[in-house]
């Protein structure tokens, strides 16, 4: 494996390479992200991918899971097409060592650790900011892996922005969604409405064999979506910003298993923010904000059972600009979980409260981030972590960098208190990862290549002596991840490429194994071009092989996919879109049992009046 990632990384640096050869700029740079550093002050030194709006619409994309499959560092399982469950593996750590973030608000069930990715609309959504690498120092728990950061739609540049669009594809789907943004002065809003329906397609193949596909119902699994969002600040003065913030979805997914085979969800978000300029160099933030994840399980029509779960989150948050790029913070966090479900659980509540500081500075081309992070669970007790990361920019404006961090993830509530499974007695999972990266920025466009190594112990596994988890795993997970963006002859060009190594470390026969669903290896490639109203476009994605359990007898065989797009300016207010997707018709799994999409169109008409 070793010599397999320097062979992966010296093909890396021979392909940036050839792409310094294009003869035309890029149009954009790297973005400055702030979710790596919870400042506005951006960093070199984290592995970032930011996702647009502008992207969103140029890809085309039509769901959370469309945006981020074969970015690099990103792995998806999705249990049988839209509105099905959906796990994201994280440089190869657990899917619930992800921390999900919408508008600086945690999301997540509290119940099962992840979320809902599945139930987000995408239409509500303005950008999606991926941040690999453990957080914790500066986040807490769950930020092990790293961050998905999910913000609703912003304002407008003018004073009333209105939009409407409507799309039709295979498996009689349907989406309507309307928008109405602006600004006037210092104030801004954006409310948005959507629908989404579809009759689906059978969700488990005829053979399944995996845990709760079991059973193979020959039908349609459908769904649909009712999803709001809204959006309202002022800024008084340049020197107070208030903002408040909410999503809403709400409806109904069928699909096959032998208890249940529908649920309806609610997922739920609503917060605000307060920012102060108290002086020159004192910026003072306060969040707070809740969120919900509801859902009601059926079994042919019949109720089974149902959980409701919240978060409640707040932020107190200071930045010092001690001096010209020397920034200091410190921070408090408080977070609740709560449960309520018709399953009893042995405990329903649990309460965290942390302080963080970070020191962020530049000097003669050097670059230093220093944090650190004391959690207090109500639970587990205290727990510190810290990460130390150091780069350097070259005169040519190539960057070389190193980093170490530490995290820690703390069981969910289905972990330790689920009846007749869960395990009270289990401890926080631990992890430390170094990292070492290279990257550049260019007149022709940006490049950047990581490698880095996690070690994970306490991992929770189900321990088969207990018929329960238990802390009895631990992991090694390598890998290399190299990312480029450049422009052609008028041809915009961006490649993702990951290699992943996720090795069970733990003692017995499961002992130097794959953990279950990475792939490891995967490739995006993005091409696309615009001549006068008419934009074309083409996204190729290959995923290596992976195992769907733990003792890596359920092999999924690696797949390709190519998806075909094009885009035309009817008028100056109408765009039509159309899109072919799995034009292959590949057939492939990445959960063992659960079918994926083959061949399928869809297509997009908007309206956007220029008022």
């Amino acid at each position: 494996m070793y010599k397999s990632s320097l062979s992966l990384f010296s093909v890396s640096l021979l392909t940036l390479s050839s792409l310094a050869q294009a003869e035309q700029a890029a149009e954009e740079l790297s973005p400055i992200t702030v979710t790596a550093t919870r400042t506005a002050q951006g960093t070199k030194l984290a592995s970032t991918t930011l996702i647009t709006r502008k992207d969103i619409e140029r890809l085309q994309v039509n769901s959370i899971e469309d945006a981020l499959r074969g970015i690099a560092g990103v792995n998806i399982a999705n249990n049988g097409g839209l509105g099905k469950s959906t796990s994201i593996f994280l440089r190869g750590t657990e899917s619930d060592h992800v921390l999900v973030l919408i508008d600086g608000v945690r999301v997540g069930s509290a119940t099962t650790g992840s979320a809902a990715f599945q139930h987000i609309p995408i239409s509500q959504i303005e950008s999606i900011e991926v941040v690999r690498g453990a957080k914790s120092s500066l986040y807490g728990s769950e930020a092990l892996g790293g961050i998905i950061h999910i913000r609703t739609r912003n304002g407008a540049d003018n004073a009333f922005q209105p939009s409407l669009s409507v799309s039709i594809g295979s498996h009689d789907r349907y989406r309507y969604s309307g928008n109405v943004a602006g600004q006037i002065e210092d104030s801004w809003y954006n409310f948005s409405l959507s629908r989404e329906q579809s009759h689906g397609f059978d969700s488990c193949s005829p053979n399944a064999t995996s845990f709760g596909c079991f059973t193979n119902e020959p039908d349609a699994d459908g769904y649909h979506n009712n999803a709001g969002s809204l959006r309202l600040g002022h800024n008084f003065n340049d020197r107070v910003l208030v903002e408040a913030y909410g999503l809403y979805a709400a409806g109904d997914t069928e699909f096959d298993g032998n208890f249940q085979n529908e649920a309806e969800f609610v997922q739920q978000m609503v917060g605000g923010q307060v920012k102060i300029r108290a002086t020159d160099f004192w910026d003072f933030t306060f969040k707070a904000g809740e969120s919900r994840d509801r859902g009601k399980n059926k079994h042919d029509g019949v109720f089974s059972s149902y959980f409701d779960t919240s978060r409640f989150s707040l932020t107190a948050q200071n930045d010092f600009q001690i001096a010209e790029n020397h920034l200091f913070t410190l921070g408090y966090d408080y977070l609740i979980d709560e449960v309520e479900s018709s399953t009893e659980y042995g405990e329903s509540e649990r309460y965290n409260h942390a302080f963080f500081g970070q020191y962020q500075g530049e000097f003669y081309g050097h670059q230093l981030v220093l944090g650190f992070r004391e959690d207090y669970n109500q639970q587990f007790g205290k727990h510190d972590t810290w990460n130390a990361a150091w780069g350097y920019t070259f005169d040519n404006n190539i960057t070389v960098s190193a980093s170490y961090a530490t995290a820690y993830k703390a069981p969910t509530f289905n972990e330790l208190y689920f009846p007749n499974f869960g395990n009270a007695d289990l401890n926080p999972e631990r992890s430390r990862s170094y990292e070492i990266a290279i990257s550049g920025e260019h007149d022709w466009g940006r490049w950047s290549v990581n490698h880095y190594h996690t070690y994970i112990s306490d991992l929770i596994a189900f321990d088969s002596s207990i018929f329960a988890p238990n802390n009895i795993s631990n992991a090694r997970i390598r890998g290399v991840e190299a990312i480029a963006a450049t422009q052609v002859f008028g041809f915009d060009i961006q490649a993702n490429l990951t290699f992943l190594n996720p090795e069970n470390r733990s003692t017995g026969a499961n002992s130097g194994k794959l953990l279950a669903r990475r792939a490891e290896q995967s490739f995006r490639l993005d091409v696309d071009k615009r001549i006068d109203d008419l934009s074309v476009g083409a996204s190729f994605i290959a995923e290596g092989r992976r195992f769907d359990n733990l003792s890596n007898t359920r092999r999924l065989s690696g797949f390709t996919t190519l998806d075909l797009r094009a885009e035309y300016t009817l008028f100056n207010q109408v765009t039509a879109q159309a899109k072919i997707n799995n034009i292959l018709d590949k057939q492939y799994q990445t959960a063992a049992g659960y079918n994926a999409d083959g061949l399928n169109l869809f297509f997009t008409l908007t309206y956007t009046p220029d008022i």
